[in-house]
């Protein structure tokens, strides 16, 4: 049926293209010009009045943009708004068919966009009520036009037309060739199959669809409802070009997506069609195996180099305190300085410390290749990671206090004597092993760059990456392997170190008060009392003398058992943490609002955090909460926007994703001066945030607030 009415939509539109070229100039049939800054706009027709007896005329809104500006087409994104016409006021009009040239795409705030710029004619198809009489158009037009801020335009258009056959082959001209472009149906086009593919948590949309014809450079616009951000799309042909794939990401959406999806594909300024995909059950295979792109060696290289920077710079992270502790526990242990003894076992150490890391590498490439999302830290969005490492975490520190003493069964301590210098090696691995699983909550500076390098590549990619991440840990731990007599420069054994084992203690105790309220975040207060009451079940039993060993470390190790199964068994919905009076006012995170916001001349900062990660903690601490950030982001026209990603969150993954990220903390600062975003680094820098606010805006931000205080 739509064919078939397009077919007759340009057979009707034949005769006035033809009497346009056959006809001279005459005097525009328009209606009078509305002007802004943005565009000008007016009602044009191809007839200067109504000829006897004619049932139908050609008109269009012909719209002239300004550089710079664009305006929306009927699928209008996450953010735009499509133009939208009133005829109530229009005399002899029974209907008037508003037709759509296929758009074009462009990119606003990140988000692919479809629409217009420059010049269009939306043709339009007038049904009078009674042929041959006088006809006026009344429009009352609604469109949104963006250029770095976004202006709402609302305009009235009036053409008048009486009774006439004369030709205006200016209009006639322009919207003949506009006509042109408005999208044809899928059996003029020649399309055999069609089909769509949206997995069901709404990351991607796939097309694959046949044609009677080669494509040569086909661009693909869904059209999935209000409220969608796509991103830019991976689009394949194959079977001699008539086979077209394409795979677009979906970075949000606020409604419901179209089950049926309509896809509009255009090929060059004069080909394009409109169908609507058949949704299928799975996934759609690309017309040959998609194969990442292979980075040369030099490449590879330079970021396995930054990796190992980043590694390195781990050890002085704000997160890695307790990753301090068991290092000095570690060299503590060793009073005799024997050189093989501690040689071996900080080569332990660091066995532990790429053991981890291999296994998180395998971890990721496994849930790379299964399509899940994945990143640097979000073990700790895991209620069960969580609860297991503050049951540690608490018998350790209960350790460290001289609450009990571990002792292996007798047999065991037989067998190991024999070990000589290797006896004790097994604690060094995993304390290594526990070090590095302590390190990953921060994203140190080179970390970001070489994380999303490796999780967007390839499994090679992966096992390089993080063998220099592992590497760079380990390297303090390797130096001591490679040069043990450094030993010998610590401090003689004495009193000092039941005060410095003490403190080691407090400091573990304290890493598990702040994972019990990373905890409270993830899972609620039922688990974060579960998990207490059960891991200080299991350190009270430790602790009770004339209790038969293996009896105790049975119901202990079941108490430890039972805590961390607590915190995924009592997973509840966390309530908003409370925030103090003193604090700043933010605002929750909401992709679609920073385009709005920005449209409208706002500045916007964004801040990626979650209560795992210590590094966003000192960010906020040092330099965000302080003066002259804090006023700035406080200021008129300014908004603060903060994305808590404690919990899993999809919407916050796509967003890290679009910008090549896996980890956090991440900023980001927006404004009419910057729509795509200033990314800022992972450690925050006054003068940093300072200029990028500045200009984000357009103007001197840090002078205005220097001008409050």
């Amino acid at each position: 049926m739509i064919d078939c009415l397009l077919i007759l939509r340009r057979v009707l539109l034949i005769p006035f293209v033809l009497l346009a070229v056959v006809s001279g100039s005459v005097a525009a049939a328009t209606s009078a010009e509305y002007q802004s800054a943005p565009l000008t706009a007016h009602l044009i027709s191809v007839q200067d009045g109504v000829p006897e007896n004619t049932q139908t005329l050609s008109a269009g809104l012909h719209l002239q943009l300004n550089e710079n500006w664009k305006t929306y087409w009927r699928s209008a994104g996450e953010v735009g708004i499509p133009p939208s016409v009133e005829w109530s006021g229009s005399e002899n009009v029974a209907d008037v068919e508003f037709m759509w040239p296929a758009p074009t795409r462009f990119t606003a705030f990140g988000i692919e966009n479809f629409g217009y710029a420059g010049e269009v004619v939306f043709p339009l198809r007038i049904t009078l009520k009674d042929p041959g009489a006088p006809v006026t158009l009344s429009a009352q037009v609604k469109l949104l036009v963006c250029s770095n801020v976004c202006v709402p335009e609302e305009f009235d258009l009036s053409l008048r037309l009486g009774r006439g056959n004369v030709i205006d082959s200016t209009s006639a001209g322009l919207i003949g060739t506009f006509s042109e472009r408005v999208p044809e149906g899928a059996k003029t086009s020649g399309v055999s199959e069609a089909n769509a593919f949206i997995d069901e948590d709404l990351t991607e949309l796939i097309v694959s669809l046949r044609v009677d014809e080669p494509l040569q450079s086909p661009d693909v616009f869904p059209e999935l409802g209000m409220g969608v951000a796509l991103g830019k799309p991976d689009i394949r042909l194959g079977e001699e070009d008539r086979l077209l794939w394409a795979r677009l990401p979906i970075l949000s959406s606020n409604t419901d997506v179209t089950v049926a999806p309509s896809i509009t594909v255009t090929d060059g300024e004069n080909r394009a069609f409109t169908i609507i995909a058949d949704r299928v059950a799975q996934g759609i295979a690309p017309p040959f195996e998609l194969a990442a792109t292979t980075p040369d060696m030099m490449e590879l290289i330079w970021i396995a180099a930054i990796a190992l920077l980043g590694g390195l710079i781990l050890n002085v992270m704000p997160c890695v305190l307790p990753v301090l502790s068991i290092k000095v526990s570690s060299v503590l242990k060793h009073t005799d300085h024997d050189t093989t003894r501690v040689r071996f076992g900080f080569v332990a150490a660091s066995a532990g410390i790429m053991t981890f890391m291999w296994g998180l590498a395998l971890v990721l490439w496994a849930l790379q290749t299964a399509g899940l999302s994945v990143g640097w830290g979000l073990q700790f969005q895991s209620p069960l990671f969580l609860a297991a490492m503050i049951a540690v975490l608490l018998v350790f520190s209960a350790n460290l206090f001289g609450a009990f003493e571990f002792a292996l069964p007798h047999g065991m301590q037989t067998r190991l004597a024999g070990a000589g210098g290797r006896n004790g090696y097994s604690a060094d691995f995993f304390t290594g092993m526990f070090g590095a699983v302590m390190a990953t909550p921060c994203s140190a500076p080179f970390l970001g760059t070489a994380v999303a390098f490796a999780l967007a590549g390839r499994g090679v990619d992966i096992l390089i990456v993080f063998t220099s991440l592992g590497l760079g840990l380990a390297l303090p731990y390797l130096v001591i392997a490679a040069f043990p007599r450094l030993v010998a420069f610590m401090p003689k054994p004495g009193r000092w170190m039941l005060i410095i084992k003490s403190v080691m203690g407090v400091l573990l105790l304290a890493t598990a008060v702040w994972l019990f309220w990373v905890l409270d975040g993830v899972a609620g207060l039922a688990s974060v009392i579960a998990v207490a009451a059960l891991s200080g079940l299991a350190v009270l039993i430790l602790s009770l003398p004339n209790v038969q060993s293996q009896f105790r470390w049975s119901i202990a190790i079941a108490s430890l058992v039972l805590a961390i199964a607590a915190g995924p068994l009592l997973q509840q919905s966390a309530p908003a943490r409370s925030t103090p009076q003193l604090a700043m006012a933010w605002i929750a995170f909401d992709r679609s609002e920073i385009a709005k916001r920005v449209s409208a001349g706002e500045v916007v900062f964004v801040d990626v955090t979650a209560d795992w990660c210590l590094t966003c903690k000192a960010n906020k601490t040092l330099i965000i909460d302080r003066e002259p950030v804090r006023s700035a982001l406080e200021a008129p026209g300014v908004t603060a926007m903060q994305a808590d990603w404690t919990r899993p969150d999809t919407r916050i993954s796509r967003y890290l994703e679009s910008f090549g990220r896996y980890g956090i903390p991440f900023n980001a600062v927006y404004g009419p001066s910057a729509p795509n975003g200033i990314v800022l680094s992972e450690l925050l820098k006054t003068e940093d945030v300072m200029n990028a606010l500045a200009q984000a805006s357009g103007r001197d931000v840090s002078a205005k607030v220097a001008g409050q205080e």
